[in-house]
């Protein structure tokens, strides 16, 4: 007899599995049927999709740290493994996010795709579906399972629709990422024995006493996973391979959603069950977010490609999140999740801009443009919004996280505060840098001279992550007023020891 405890329309349940449900469908019926009602029937799914997550937000409760909309079935008794979702302020905004860039991912891909759609519109439906049960899961194997599944179609996304190194790119991302995860595994059966034989992340995993050699242990085998995810210096090497091999729709989910799934691990696992392990190695977590940050952003200065120059600039953003957490301050923690969210919305912007460019010149060499603002005006606009909200121009969603997280650095540690600081001259250097060879100038050759404006679809889908860019950046308050409550219990957590007495 399965117990079962749902106390709202089951819009978890609903937001992991209809996308995976449509994901299925789209291959099945796709493979005999025409490009253009697998489309469709792909665009719908996206859509439905996305429904479930919007009452996520209209219904949150901001004033409690409780998880919200739980759902608890027994999965497995017999090894007390339960199908247990909820989302509390930490994990909420991540939800809606996730099915919003896939219902974009599929718009930019309508016309651009034309071999194989229906595994490509169906990859990215089931990879929507398990990203989203990383974020609900507050059941420790379930997290798991969702955190490895996840890997699989975006194998298959830059395996099969990537360039010419696909197959390189693809494996690399799987062995570093899968390698990683390993480790954590064995940081789960532990925790699982440890806490009697129970998976249950918030209840039984997070008052659980622990040696300091037991945090080390447990945090680096956590780390080891979430720093590659992130991915934090010096294992990001699999991610500008990964991102200039994938397809446009591969990169924008890589960069908006995929890195997200390791900070959020940090924020889920890492501090609130090792807390005197956090704090202990907080600052080499900080020095090599300094180092994502500030070096990562000098490598992306000298890049000729345009995707691999955002690529690096992605580790450099996501180094503000990690130094972010590991401050220890609600602003900070507070500012990194921003960050996330803003950097779902900004770097997928200009994942989807690289893309409209290489759709008309199929190269994305920086040096092959020149003056593209004199035969696509609109796109000139839409591109240069998205490399001032990059590099965190004030009234963009980017200046938001990346203030309040500068901001708690320089109460935490002057210097910290000012080296992170530099992040914001570096941004705006290689942004700029970028926009200025491809946008302005005179006409570069004849091919640019050739190129048309954006099209009805392409200008849709920048729109609306316009639209998200600004409205987080002029009004931030429903972002932060959702994580209030839930960072505020975070650090009450990491304060308290859990060294056993």
């Amino acid at each position: 007899m399965m117990q079962s405890i749902t106390t709202y329309p089951p819009y978890l349940s609903l937001s992991i599995w209809l996308p995976i449900l449509f994901g299925v469908l789209v291959m099945a019926v796709g493979r005999d049927n025409k490009a253009g009602f697998t489309r469709v029937l792909s665009l719908i799914g996206a859509i439905v999709s996305f429904l479930p997550t919007i009452p996520l937000i209209t219904n949150f409760n901001n004033a409690t740290h409780a998880p919200q909309y739980v759902e608890k079935l027994e999965w497995i008794p017999r090894f007390n493994i339960q199908y247990f979702l909820g989302v509390d302020g930490l994990s909420l905004w991540f939800v809606p996010l996730t099915a919003f860039i896939t219902v974009i991912v599929v718009i930019s891909a309508w016309e651009v795709i034309t071999e194989r759609v229906a595994q490509y519109m169906g990859s990215f439906l089931l990879l929507s579906g398990l990203m989203i049960g990383v974020f609900a899961s507050l059941d420790g194997l379930l997290f798991y399972f969702f955190f490895e599944a996840t890997l699989i179609p975006m194998f298959i996304i830059i395996g099969v629709f990537g360039g010419p190194n696909r197959v390189y790119a693809a494996f690399k991302f799987f062995l570093y990422t899968f390698l990683g995860s390993l480790l954590t595994l064995v940081a789960i059966i532990y925790l699982y024995n440890k806490a009697h034989g129970s998976f249950d992340i918030l209840g039984a995993w997070h008052p659980l006493q622990l040696t300091l050699q037991e945090q080390v242990l447990i945090f680096i085998a956590f780390l080891m996973a979430f720093a590659v995810k992130v991915p934090m210096w010096p294992v990001h090497t699999w991610l500008p391979d990964a991102h200039v091999e994938a397809p446009t729709g591969g990169s924008v989910v890589l960069a908006a959603i995929m890195l997200k799934l390791g900070a959020y691990g940090f924020l889920r696992f890492s501090l609130p069950i090792t807390p005197d392990a956090s704090k202990l190695l907080a600052p080499f977590i900080i020095t090599l977010s300094l180092i994502a940050v500030i070096y990562i952003g000098l490598v992306a200065m000298v890049q000729k490609d345009m995707k691999k120059l955002v690529a690096y600039s992605s580790i450099a953003h996501m180094g503000f999140v990690t130094l972010g957490f590991f401050i220890f301050n609600e602003m900070g923690v507070q500012g990194g999740i921003a960050q996330m969210i803003s950097h779902g919305f900004v770097s997928g912007a200009m994942f989807l801009c690289i893309g409209v460019l290489y759709d008309r010149m199929h190269t994305r060499e920086i040096a092959a443009y020149g003056g593209v603002v004199n035969v696509m005006p609109k796109f000139a606009a839409f591109a240069v919004l998205f490399a001032m909200a990059n590099c965190g121009l004030p009234a963009t969603s980017g200046f938001v996280g990346e203030f309040m997280v500068i901001l708690a650095a320089v109460q935490h540690n002057f210097w910290i505060g000012l080296l992170a600081g530099t992040a914001l001259i570096l941004g705006a250097a290689y942004s700029l840098w970028m926009v200025k060879r491809v946008v302005f100038g005179a006409i570069g050759n004849q091919h640019v001279a050739e190129m048309t404006d954006l099209n009805k679809r392409e200008f849709f889908m920048l729109i609306v992550l316009t639209v998200a860019t600004l409205y987080m950046g002029l009004y931030p308050a429903p972002f932060t007023d959702t994580m209030q409550s839930s960072v505020a219990h975070l650090l009450e957590q990491v304060n308290i020891s859990k060294l056993p007495h």
